[in-house]
């Protein structure tokens, strides 16, 4: 399916108004059905679709492995995906966690759920970056961020190991970018322990408990953290660097996982906490 479209709008510029065609981002309403039971609709770009319902659904605490789901059917052109698992779910479970999840901010996604405090994990990540390799996996990640160039409508994210990326995603929900993220992994059966997050927005403590879910010890965003962000940070073990800027960046919380060896580090800073 396409992600983009074009349209024709009308700009101002220099004191005159015209018309021109822009690049916008779809938006696509998919619903998951769990067990013939309505779980959740999500708002997304309409590319990865499978990684991104393998993803959520695990993020939410119904699977831990791919092999959970007996069958997967998506259908594009209805905006359904129907998965069967191995197990039967609690009729209370979907009373609870059923719900719409919009491609926008803040109540989009509700942090205060029962899953978030039961899928959350405290990393024990033993993976160390350089300074330079934060600057570079950030460019790494805006360089292929071709559909954000385009419409200025995608947020992106990538996993990768402190030598490079392998992997990149994009999605008009910034949380939908971090599920494509993790359902490739699951699919691929790729361990996400020792690998890094790079995210294009800012570190809400939503995004921060997705990162955790997924089981990182070190994100890297362009933006800035929220304090709540900081403080689940701080509880679950997580690195968070923000800012990385015209080869700048500020450490957040854990800072031992930057590997300053090579560099003149004043005697007053600790970075073993």
């Amino acid at each position: 399916m396409e992600i983009t479209t074009r349209r024709e709008i009308w700009r101002y510029s220099d004191e005159q108004l015209s018309t021109a065609e822009d690049t916008i981002a779809e938006e696509f309403p998919l619903t998951i059905f769990l067990n013939d039971v309505e779980f959740a609709t999500l708002v997304c770009s309409p590319q990865y679709l499978e990684e991104l319902v393998i993803g959520f659904v695990a993020s939410e605490g119904v699977i831990r492995k791919r092999d959970e789901i007996k069958s997967f059917n998506l259908d594009e052109e209805g905006g359904y995906c129907h998965i069967e698992l191995h197990k039967e779910i609690p009729t209370d479970f979907f009373k609870f966690t059923k719900r719409v999840l919009g491609s926008c901010c803040g109540k989009s996604r509700q942090f205060y759920h029962q899953s978030d405090m039961e899928t959350a994990k405290i990393s024990m990540s033993k993976t160390k970056i350089t300074p330079e390799q934060c600057i570079q996996l950030m460019k790494e990640m805006q360089d292929s961020s071709t559909v954000f160039k385009e419409t200025g409508g995608i947020h992106n994210a990538s996993l990768a190991t402190p030598e490079a990326t392998f992997i990149h995603r994009g999605d008009i929900g910034r949380h939908n970018a971090l599920d494509k993220l993790y359902g490739y992994c699951l699919e691929k059966k790729i361990s996400v322990s020792d690998k890094i997050l790079v995210f294009s927005g800012r570190i809400s403590s939503e995004v921060l408990t997705k990162a955790s879910k997924i089981g990182v010890g070190i994100i890297l965003s362009k933006s800035a953290p929220t304090d709540l962000a900081i403080k689940l940070a701080e509880d679950l073990n997580i690195t968070t660097v923000g800012f990385i800027r015209n080869k700048s960046f500020n450490v957040y919380s854990h800072p031992m996982r930057i590997d300053t060896s090579a560099l003149g580090v004043d005697e007053s800073v600790s970075l073993t906490k």
